[in-house]
């Protein structure tokens, strides 16, 4: 009994003291630091494993290091742009990309975000014909292929991939492949055997040193990228793996967003790729003409691609989206299949809904995970409250993450409406200064509405009261979530 007693006040001490760094050493966002007080409160030893686990900050870390003679080439090429920006020195194709300079100039300033206007944007919505097209690309691949991947199943769609790659190593093609260890965690050893024996190179995004332990969990690279070349880039939302192709009993069809892009955003998706890669092999950014082929594209739509993680304080992505919100005078599109916004973005969709904006959010009608589901009708319900109008897509699953202003600028990546893609996981989105471009992904989100249900408030306010007790208490756990 005496050892139960010091057992226990061992672990009441440990909490204690685990309370007080959350508090007053990590300085994290109140409900953040709420959400873990009541985990260390209601599981007293398990919440302080939890938190060894889940619970680090990296926002102190810089995991991304680059020498100084890049740095400076990089500090430079911002430096110059950021006073082409200040003295109106950049002539836009698109004319409606000027009442947006703030923003291009905000995401130059926090995220390295170059602007490029020689862009070509191809959309797909549909997961067969993204990887047709990706597998087509890499076929006729000339110099190199470097892909990341937060998920890779091991199945049919998996394997075509890796056989593909591994048939470009063998022709002496230079192929890189990044995953996320967590994503990709149920992938047998050998699943990449073939692709290293041809001379490919594989590694993992935060690997796991202990077996069946990684006290990085939390933290995932959720990107997708893939660069041809250095010619072509695909970003969005698509993982590898058969239910994206809609094969999967429980989701059905897949619905989600993804582009192919060419002209000077690759090259920025290039560097981003090599930092990952630096990140998960310890190799430097290999700046060479090979890797970052110099010339005009003749494309002429205007893009940043801007990347975030948990190692920065700024939160890049999510401030963009702030901006894309607060600058929006006629309509606002959101689809995205997890909805948790912190307080900013939540008042900001409120002010634009009070205002007289038209706000529509779309989002899945069948959950894939419950709890992320239940806390997302918290907010939803909040919201409608406002004017805001929610559409549950029923055709199958959405995983878009998608959002459109005024039919001028767009933005599609792999950014989630919540806090983990905001804080703790690594992102990226292109965020596109086009017309053209906003109108076709305005009209997709119109055309998604014929397959979704409109929840109006009178609906809401008529859910079950096992539904009114699950949302409040998801709700609290959403910081953390």
């Amino acid at each position: 009994m005496d050892i139960i007693k010091n057992g226990y006040s061992v672990i009441s001490i440990l909490n204690v003291l685990l309370a007080i760094a959350v508090i007053f050493l990590e300085r994290r966002n109140v409900g953040v630091t709420w959400a873990w007080m009541m985990v260390l409160l209601f599981l007293p030893g398990v919440g302080f494993i939890l938190y060894l686990i889940l619970g680090q900050n990296l926002s102190r870390r810089k995991i991304y290091r680059l020498k100084d003679d890049k740095r400076r080439i990089v500090d430079t090429l911002v430096e110059q742009q950021k006073e082409d920006l200040r003295m109106n020195r950049i002539p836009y194709h698109d004319p409606d990309t000027a009442d947006y300079q703030d923003m291009i100039y905000m995401n130059l300033s926090s995220a390295y975000a170059l602007y490029t206007q020689d862009n070509e944007v191809e959309i797909f919505t549909d997961g067969n014909e993204k990887f047709d097209a990706l597998l087509r690309d890499i076929r006729e691949a000339k110099d190199h292929v470097h892909i990341m991947y937060f998920i890779i199943r091991n199945d049919s769609l998996g394997q075509r991939l890796v056989d593909a790659l591994t048939e470009k190593a063998r022709q002496g093609v230079q192929v890189r492949l990044l995953y996320d260890d967590i994503g990709c965690s149920s992938l047998p050893r050998r699943f990449f055997h073939n692709l290293r024996e041809a001379g490919g190179s594989v590694a993992a995004f935060f690997p796991s040193r202990i077996p069946y332990v990684n006290l990085r969990v939390n933290y995932r690279n959720h990107r997708k990228l893939v660069i041809i070349d250095g010619q072509i880039g695909y970003v969005g939302g698509f993982n590898v793996g058969n239910e994206y192709l809609g094969l999967s009993r429980r989701f059905g069809y897949w619905r989600d967003t993804h582009l192919k892009l060419a002209g000077g955003s690759v090259l920025h998706m290039q560097a981003l790729f090599f930092l990952d890669w630096g990140i998960a092999t310890g190799d430097q950014v290999l700046i060479e003409p090979r890797y970052f082929p110099l010339g005009q594209h003749p494309g002429r739509v205007g893009m940043q691609i801007v990347s975030s993680g948990p190692d920065s304080e700024w939160q890049q992505i999510k401030n963009a989206y702030l901006k894309m919100i607060v600058n929006a005078k006629e309509h606002i599109y959101i689809q995205t299949p997890y909805f948790i916004p912190d307080e900013s973005l939540i008042t900001a969709l409120k002010m634009a809904a009070l205002s007289g904006v038209d706000v529509k959010i779309m989002i899945p009608s069948k959950p894939d995970h419950k709890l992320v589901y239940w806390a997302s009708f918290s907010y939803i319900g909040e919201l409608l409250q406002c004017g805001v109008q929610c559409y549950l897509y029923e055709k199958g699953f959405l995983h878009a993450k998608t959002i459109v202003t005024d039919g001028k600028i767009a933005t599609v990546g792999t950014a989630n409406i919540d806090i983990r893609s905001f804080k703790l996981n690594f992102e990226v989105n292109a965020f596109i200064y086009d017309t053209e471009t906003a109108v076709k992904l305005k009209e997709t989100f119109e055309n998604d509405m014929l397959h979704s249900r409109w929840l109006t408030l009178t609906a809401y306010e008529r859910r079950s009261l096992l539904h009114k007790f699950r949302e409040p208490c998801a709700r609290l756990l959403s910081p953390i979530l």
